[in-house]
């Protein structure tokens, strides 16, 4: 991947129990990402994504806006190298 990134985000807000993590999942396979989603004991959820920066810059769209039902108040990003290490996008 010749423009390759990497984040990882904690989304806060009411995003536990609104599908966040499916849409989450959804739309990271539909844009080619690769990475995982999870529930956080605090109630927020955590995101780490590989892939094409200009993929991921548009999953982030996604992160701060959710499903009908969610409401994401803050969303911790962090970019970081692209490492490969990911096949596919898993909800954890």
């Amino acid at each position: 991947m010749s423009n390759s990134s990497a984040f990882y985000a904690v989304a806060q807000g009411k995003v536990q129990g609104v599908y966040y993590r499916a849409f989450v999942s959804r739309n990271a396979a539909r844009l080619g990402v690769t990475g995982y989603v999870r529930n956080l004991p605090d109630n927020s959820v955590e995101i780490l994504a590989e892939g094409e920066k200009a993929q991921l810059e548009k999953l982030i769209e996604y992160l701060k806006q959710g499903p009908p039902g969610a409401s994401v108040d803050d969303l911790e990003l962090i970019w970081s190298a692209y490492t490969g290490q990911y096949r596919d996008f898993q909800v954890n």
